[in-house]
Protein backbone atom coordinates (compact mmCIF):
# COMPACT_ATOMS: atom_id res chain seq x y z
CA UNK A 1 0.00 0.00 0.00
CA UNK A 2 2.76 2.46 1.00
CA UNK A 3 6.43 2.36 0.09
CA UNK A 4 8.99 5.07 0.78
CA UNK A 5 12.65 4.99 -0.08
CA UNK A 6 15.23 7.47 1.23
CA UNK A 7 12.60 10.18 1.83
CA UNK A 8 14.03 13.52 2.91
CA UNK A 9 12.18 16.67 3.98
CA UNK A 10 14.06 19.91 4.52
CA UNK A 11 12.69 23.27 5.63
CA UNK A 12 14.49 26.49 4.74
CA UNK A 13 14.36 28.82 7.75
CA UNK A 14 16.29 31.52 5.95
CA UNK A 15 19.69 31.20 7.57
CA UNK A 16 19.87 27.40 7.75
CA UNK A 17 18.10 24.35 6.40
CA UNK A 18 16.40 22.07 8.92
CA UNK A 19 16.21 18.41 7.92
CA UNK A 20 12.99 17.09 9.49
CA UNK A 21 13.23 13.72 7.71
CA UNK A 22 16.64 12.25 7.05
CA UNK A 23 16.39 9.33 4.65
CA UNK A 24 13.24 7.45 5.71
CA UNK A 25 12.62 3.94 4.33
CA UNK A 26 9.13 2.62 5.00
CA UNK A 27 6.83 -0.17 3.80
CA UNK A 28 3.24 -0.60 4.99
CA UNK A 29 1.14 -3.44 3.59
CA UNK A 30 -2.56 -3.34 2.84
CA UNK A 31 -4.50 -4.08 6.05
CA UNK A 32 -1.56 -3.31 8.33
CA UNK A 33 -1.93 -1.57 11.71
CA UNK A 34 1.08 0.64 12.40
CA UNK A 35 1.90 3.07 15.19
CA UNK A 36 4.58 5.69 14.58
CA UNK A 37 6.00 6.51 17.98
CA UNK A 38 8.42 9.24 18.93
CA UNK A 39 8.98 12.40 20.99
CA UNK A 40 8.16 15.92 19.85
CA UNK A 41 10.51 16.99 17.09
CA UNK A 42 11.31 13.43 16.00
CA UNK A 43 9.77 13.92 12.55
CA UNK A 44 6.63 11.83 12.95
CA UNK A 45 4.20 14.65 12.10
CA UNK A 46 6.27 15.58 9.04
CA UNK A 47 6.15 11.95 7.96
CA UNK A 48 2.38 11.90 8.47
CA UNK A 49 1.98 14.96 6.25
CA UNK A 50 3.96 13.31 3.48
CA UNK A 51 2.08 10.00 3.79
CA UNK A 52 -1.18 11.98 3.64
CA UNK A 53 -0.10 13.93 0.52
CA UNK A 54 -0.33 17.18 2.45
CA UNK A 55 3.34 18.04 1.99
CA UNK A 56 5.85 16.91 -0.67
CA UNK A 57 9.23 15.45 0.28
CA UNK A 58 12.39 17.27 -0.70
CA UNK A 59 13.84 14.04 -2.05
CA UNK A 60 13.31 10.31 -2.21
CA UNK A 61 10.57 8.06 -3.57
CA UNK A 62 6.95 7.61 -2.47
CA UNK A 63 4.73 4.88 -3.92
CA UNK A 64 1.07 4.92 -2.81
CA UNK A 65 -1.16 2.03 -3.86
CA UNK A 66 1.22 1.17 -6.69
CA UNK A 67 1.55 4.72 -8.01
CA UNK A 68 4.55 7.02 -7.77
CA UNK A 69 2.87 10.18 -6.45
CA UNK A 70 5.94 12.40 -6.62
CA UNK A 71 5.55 14.97 -9.35
CA UNK A 72 1.76 14.84 -9.25
CA UNK A 73 0.00 18.14 -9.80
CA UNK A 74 -2.27 19.59 -7.08
CA UNK A 75 -5.37 18.18 -8.76
CA UNK A 76 -3.92 14.66 -8.85
CA UNK A 77 -2.78 14.91 -5.23
CA UNK A 78 -6.23 16.10 -4.12
CA UNK A 79 -7.92 13.23 -5.98
CA UNK A 80 -5.64 10.62 -4.42
CA UNK A 81 -6.01 12.17 -0.97
CA UNK A 82 -9.82 12.11 -1.17
CA UNK A 83 -10.05 8.58 -2.53
CA UNK A 84 -7.30 6.79 -0.59
CA UNK A 85 -6.78 8.48 2.77
CA UNK A 86 -9.09 9.27 5.66
CA UNK A 87 -7.71 11.72 8.22
CA UNK A 88 -8.39 11.76 11.97
CA UNK A 89 -6.80 14.71 13.77
CA UNK A 90 -6.16 15.43 17.43
CA UNK A 91 -8.26 18.61 17.34
CA UNK A 92 -11.16 17.05 15.41
CA UNK A 93 -11.34 19.91 12.83
CA UNK A 94 -15.14 19.85 12.70
CA UNK A 95 -17.00 22.81 11.23
CA UNK A 96 -18.82 24.43 14.17
CA UNK A 97 -21.87 25.63 12.22
CA UNK A 98 -22.63 22.18 10.80
CA UNK A 99 -24.24 19.33 12.71
CA UNK A 100 -22.64 15.89 12.99
CA UNK A 101 -24.31 14.48 9.89
CA UNK A 102 -23.42 17.53 7.78
CA UNK A 103 -19.78 17.35 8.90
CA UNK A 104 -19.59 13.70 7.88
CA UNK A 105 -21.24 14.39 4.51
CA UNK A 106 -18.50 16.80 3.41
CA UNK A 107 -16.02 14.35 1.83
CA UNK A 108 -18.84 12.85 -0.25
CA UNK A 109 -20.14 16.23 -1.40
CA UNK A 110 -16.59 17.18 -2.45
CA UNK A 111 -16.60 14.05 -4.62
CA UNK A 112 -19.81 15.20 -6.31
CA UNK A 113 -22.09 12.63 -4.67
CA UNK A 114 -25.78 13.49 -4.52
CA UNK A 115 -26.84 15.26 -1.32
CA UNK A 116 -29.50 12.67 -0.48
CA UNK A 117 -27.09 9.76 -0.87
CA UNK A 118 -24.38 11.61 1.07
CA UNK A 119 -26.78 12.24 3.96
CA UNK A 120 -27.81 8.57 4.04
CA UNK A 121 -24.21 7.33 4.02
CA UNK A 122 -23.22 9.85 6.69
CA UNK A 123 -26.06 8.65 8.91
CA UNK A 124 -25.00 5.04 8.46
CA UNK A 125 -21.40 5.84 9.35
CA UNK A 126 -22.43 7.74 12.48
CA UNK A 127 -24.37 4.62 13.49
CA UNK A 128 -21.16 2.60 13.10
CA UNK A 129 -19.31 4.86 15.56
CA UNK A 130 -22.22 4.87 18.02
CA UNK A 131 -23.67 8.32 17.29
CA UNK A 132 -26.83 7.44 15.46
CA UNK A 133 -28.79 9.48 17.99
CA UNK A 134 -26.61 12.59 17.60
CA UNK A 135 -27.01 13.35 13.90
CA UNK A 136 -28.40 16.84 14.43
CA UNK A 137 -26.05 17.93 17.21
CA UNK A 138 -23.42 20.55 16.47
CA UNK A 139 -19.84 20.11 17.74
CA UNK A 140 -20.38 22.38 20.77
CA UNK A 141 -23.23 20.11 21.82
CA UNK A 142 -20.98 17.03 21.85
CA UNK A 143 -18.31 15.82 24.26
CA UNK A 144 -14.69 15.56 23.14
CA UNK A 145 -15.03 11.83 22.64
CA UNK A 146 -18.20 12.27 20.60
CA UNK A 147 -16.52 14.90 18.44
CA UNK A 148 -13.67 12.50 17.74
CA UNK A 149 -16.20 9.84 16.77
CA UNK A 150 -17.71 12.28 14.29
CA UNK A 151 -14.20 12.94 12.93
CA UNK A 152 -13.65 9.18 12.53
CA UNK A 153 -16.99 8.81 10.74
CA UNK A 154 -16.01 11.65 8.40
CA UNK A 155 -12.67 9.94 7.71
CA UNK A 156 -14.42 6.65 6.85
CA UNK A 157 -17.48 7.76 4.94
CA UNK A 158 -15.79 7.76 1.51
CA UNK A 159 -14.36 4.26 2.18
CA UNK A 160 -10.65 5.12 1.88
CA UNK A 161 -8.28 2.16 2.21
CA UNK A 162 -5.94 4.06 4.58
CA UNK A 163 -6.90 5.68 7.90
CA UNK A 164 -4.26 8.17 9.05
CA UNK A 165 -4.75 9.17 12.70
CA UNK A 166 -2.59 11.97 14.13
CA UNK A 167 -2.58 11.77 17.96
CA UNK A 168 -6.27 10.71 17.86
CA UNK A 169 -6.49 10.50 21.68
CA UNK A 170 -4.25 13.45 22.54
CA UNK A 171 -7.12 15.71 23.61
CA UNK A 172 -9.14 13.01 25.40
CA UNK A 173 -9.24 11.48 28.87
CA UNK A 174 -8.08 7.89 29.38
CA UNK A 175 -11.55 6.30 29.32
CA UNK A 176 -12.60 8.10 26.14
CA UNK A 177 -9.19 7.37 24.59
CA UNK A 178 -9.79 3.65 25.09
CA UNK A 179 -13.16 3.93 23.33
CA UNK A 180 -11.57 5.68 20.33
CA UNK A 181 -8.74 3.14 20.07
CA UNK A 182 -11.29 0.31 20.14
CA UNK A 183 -12.93 1.89 17.10
CA UNK A 184 -9.57 2.00 15.29
CA UNK A 185 -8.96 -1.64 16.30
CA UNK A 186 -12.36 -2.55 14.82
CA UNK A 187 -11.66 -0.67 11.59
CA UNK A 188 -8.39 -2.53 11.14
CA UNK A 189 -10.15 -5.83 11.78
CA UNK A 190 -12.57 -4.87 8.98
CA UNK A 191 -9.66 -4.51 6.57
CA UNK A 192 -8.64 -0.86 6.77
CA UNK A 193 -4.96 0.02 6.86
CA UNK A 194 -4.51 2.09 10.04
CA UNK A 195 -1.50 4.36 10.60
CA UNK A 196 -1.46 6.09 13.96
CA UNK A 197 0.91 8.86 15.02
CA UNK A 198 1.40 8.98 18.80
CA UNK A 199 3.82 9.74 21.61
CA UNK A 200 1.97 7.38 23.99
CA UNK A 201 3.64 3.98 24.40
CA UNK A 202 0.48 2.38 25.79
CA UNK A 203 -1.59 3.48 22.80
CA UNK A 204 1.15 2.44 20.36
CA UNK A 205 1.14 -1.12 21.72
CA UNK A 206 -2.37 -1.64 20.33
CA UNK A 207 -0.91 -1.68 16.83
CA UNK A 208 0.68 -4.74 15.22
CA UNK A 209 3.86 -2.84 14.38
CA UNK A 210 5.58 0.06 16.09
CA UNK A 211 7.93 2.35 14.18
CA UNK A 212 10.25 4.30 16.48
CA UNK A 213 11.30 7.71 15.20
CA UNK A 214 14.04 10.03 16.39
CA UNK A 215 16.04 12.75 14.67
CA UNK A 216 14.08 12.35 11.46
CA UNK A 217 14.76 8.64 11.08
CA UNK A 218 12.97 5.37 11.71
CA UNK A 219 15.33 3.50 13.99
CA UNK A 220 13.66 0.13 14.35
CA UNK A 221 10.56 -1.77 13.29
CA UNK A 222 9.22 -4.27 15.79
CA UNK A 223 6.25 -6.65 15.38
CA UNK A 224 4.04 -6.35 18.45
CA UNK A 225 3.52 -9.67 20.25
CA UNK A 226 0.89 -10.03 22.95
CA UNK A 227 2.17 -11.15 26.33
Amino acid sequence: MIKMKNVVREFDTGSIKVRALDGVDLEIENGDYVAILGPSGSGKSTLMNIIGLLDPPTGGEYILDGENVLGYCDQQLTKNRREKIGFVFQRFNLLPKLNAQQNVELPLLFQGIDKKEAAARAGEMLEVVGLGDRLNHRPNELSGGQQQRVAIARALVASPPVILADEPTGALDSRTSEEIIKILDKLNAMGNTVIMITHDHKIAKRARRILYMSDGRINNTYPWEEG
